[in-house]
């Protein structure tokens, strides 16, 4: 057997997290390079994230009615802060970043209008 026979390959999965951000917090991050959080984030220690399935709930709970509203699409592999999966809304477990996001780390950026309803609307491509 060679080398390459009993190598030992592993590939972790990527995931794709989310953060709903104003705008303005987005242009400064940009101007920044790296978005370091809310005010509730600075309160809680760290940033706030959702996922795919998590995302319109937290809209609705903690955006309501925003219209300047952009929602990141973060790969958990391109982040250099420690990220946990912590409890919190009905026991789900979402992600937390636990350090600053680099704008590098955001891989597409989304607007999020308000449908007639007052609701955001979410891109089809949303899983």
């Amino acid at each position: 057997m060679g080398d390459a026979d009993s190598a030992f390959c592993y590939v972790a999965a990527m995931t794709v997290i989310y953060r709903i951000i104003s705008e303005r917090d987005w242009q400064a991050a940009q101007a920044a390079g790296a978005f370091t959080g809310t005010a509730h984030d600075l309160r809680d220690g760290f940033i706030h994230f959702s996922t795919a399935r998590q995302a319109a709930e937290t809209a609705a709970k903690h955006y309501a009615g925003k219209t300047d509203l952009l929602l990141l699409y973060v790969r958990d592999s391109d982040l250099a802060s420690p990220l946990k999966w912590e409890k919190s809304r009905n026991d789900d477990l979402f992600p937390h970043l636990y350090g600053p996001l680099p704008v590098s780390a955001v891989h597409r950026v989304e607007k999020l209008p308000l449908d007639s309803a007052g609701r955001h609307v979410f891109p089809e491509s949303l899983p």
